[in-house]
């Protein structure tokens, strides 16, 4: 059998990658110091990239929000869906 020390390398392989650093993503709830957020505010909910164009609730390690606002903001979008007020699937 083979040893691995002397297989030739696969091209593509024996390159490395440089490590790709991304900015810390800052809360905007936290930053504007809202207390609570309201579902009736449709136009938050839906201006800002909380919901995907498939209409699911977008991650946060993806919107950088914090877990209390996170929390907040899946029940606010969850009341809103259940009034009507945002739809559960795109159209």
């Amino acid at each position: 059998m083979d040893n691995r020390e002397n297989r030739e390398p696969r091209e593509g392989r024996d390159r490395t990658r440089p490590a790709k650093r991304s900015r810390k993503k800052v809360c905007s709830f936290c930053v504007d110091k809202a207390k609570t957020i309201d579902y009736k505010d449709i136009e938050k909910l839906k201006r800002g990239k909380y919901i995907s164009e498939r209409a699911k609730i977008v991650p946060r390690r993806v919107t950088g929000t914090c877990a209390y606002h996170q929390r907040q903001l899946t029940v606010a979008i969850k009341r809103a869906r259940h009034l009507a007020l945002i739809p559960y699937v795109s159209d």
